[in-house]
């Protein structure tokens, strides 16, 4: 079946935080992770059928869930011998790592993570009491990689109690190797720091490039913690549903002990069915149609971006649905340019957020309606030009 990527579909007035937290309605929102697609179909059917059911009360979640998230990793993304019992649900990945973080730290405990990075880790880390560590990707040539000198030092530090890692990268837009993840791995197991990553965006892959799981290299299930969730592949973050993956049973147990003290135990019974409904054959192949139509917007962005705006170069996207643009040759930082741009009608991220340490960068949503992203680099090149 061939999906319209291309369809608009009004999302303003349906309490959609995307579209309609904006005051002026002339808006064109190009920021948080939220496509503007229509799900999977198959998450439709099974949802309006469950609807018709007409009673919602506290779920029950099933065996055939468990086998779900089990089968799709294990054929999709070659990650073998994930156990129900190893599998925690949770309402978000975000609540999940905040979770874990409670869990095996104490506070004062630092958290490593790669900068830049997602807003929300630290906030989680803070919240916990825990210090932010950061080691700073590189960065040349429009692409990231990793400090490995800095990454290994820090990590030596006694202190340093857990890695915070973001697999597939955002905003980098990286989809880190099997090598990468390899020697990240060995670096925290020669250190004694635990694991815990963040692979929500692991179904959202350009072409050309392969997404791998943390655990499913050689024993590193054994000192990490996985976090994930069909939420951002699939446009479902509303239905609130998300698993963490844990082989080492007393790590699981304090983690499955953390949810519940958090009160973060139970889910929605749409998020269970529509996880269901997406993880099948079906699904696999809607997603790489969205992610080929992602890939195309991502060219159409850089190439409008060289016509009117040549200055402002794209870093390379292999994962996510991020597109992250450095703004150093406008000479502000990325706040500034971000306010800027929502007065000429289009509403962005700045790279402050996640921990840009150059300040210069932005970051655009590319999961929209070619004509909506066309309408926000023309406002983007009437506003900078």
């Amino acid at each position: 079946m061939k999906y319209n990527f291309d369809e608009v579909i009004a999302r303003r007035g349906t309490n959609s935080v995307k579209w309609d937290e904006a005051t002026e309605m002339d808006i064109i929102p190009l920021w948080v992770a939220d496509m503007d697609f229509r799900v999977y179909p198959e998450i439709i059917t099974a949802l309006q059928k469950r609807v018709e059911h007409g009673i919602f009360g506290y779920t029950h979640v099933p065996q055939s869930y468990y086998e779900s998230v089990i089968n799709w990793f294990a054929k999709f993304h070659h990650w073998e011998g994930i156990l129900p019992q190893e599998i925690i649900y949770t309402s978000g990945v975000v609540p999940a790592i905040s979770a874990i973080i409670k869990a095996l730290t104490l506070p004062g405990d630092k958290v490593l993570m790669m900068t830049p990075v997602f807003n929300c880790f630290f906030s989680s880390i803070r919240n916990q009491g825990c210090v932010v560590e950061a080691s700073p990707l590189k960065y040349e040539n429009q692409t990231y990689t990793v400090d490995w000198e800095d990454f290994e030092a820090k990590c030596a530090d006694s202190r340093v109690r857990l890695f915070l890692l973001c697999n597939p990268h955002n905003p980098a837009g990286r989809v880190w190797t099997r090598e990468e993840l390899k020697r990240m791995g060995e670096i925290c197991r020669k250190h004694h720091v635990f694991v815990v990553s963040d692979e929500i965006h692991g179904e959202v892959v350009m072409p050309g490039y392969h997404y791998t799981p943390f655990a499913a290299i050689d024993d590193f299930a054994s000192f990490c913690a996985v976090c994930v969730a069909p939420t951002k592949g699939f446009n479902m973050a509303g239905l609130q549903i998300a698993n963490i993956i844990v082989k080492d049973e007393e790590k699981r147990e304090r983690i499955d002990r953390a949810i519940n003290i958090h009160e973060n135990c139970d889910v929605n019974p749409f998020g269970v069915i529509a996880t269901e409904a997406a993880y099948t054959e079906g699904g696999w192949k809607w997603l790489n149609q969205m992610n080929a139509y992602v890939f195309e917007n991502y060219q159409f962005l850089k190439d409008y971006l060289q016509e009117h705006l040549p200055q402002l170069p794209v870093v390379k996207l292999e994962g996510t649905y991020l597109a992250w643009i450095d703004c150093a040759a406008l000479g502000g930082f990325s706040k500034e340019i971000t306010e800027k741009l929502y007065t000429y009608g289009v509403w962005v991220n700045d790279g402050e957020m996640y921990g840009d340490p150059m300040n210069r960068f932005i970051r655009i949503n590319l999961a929209c309606p070619r004509s909506i992203l066309t309408e926000g680099l023309r406002r983007m090149v009437d506003c900078l030009k």
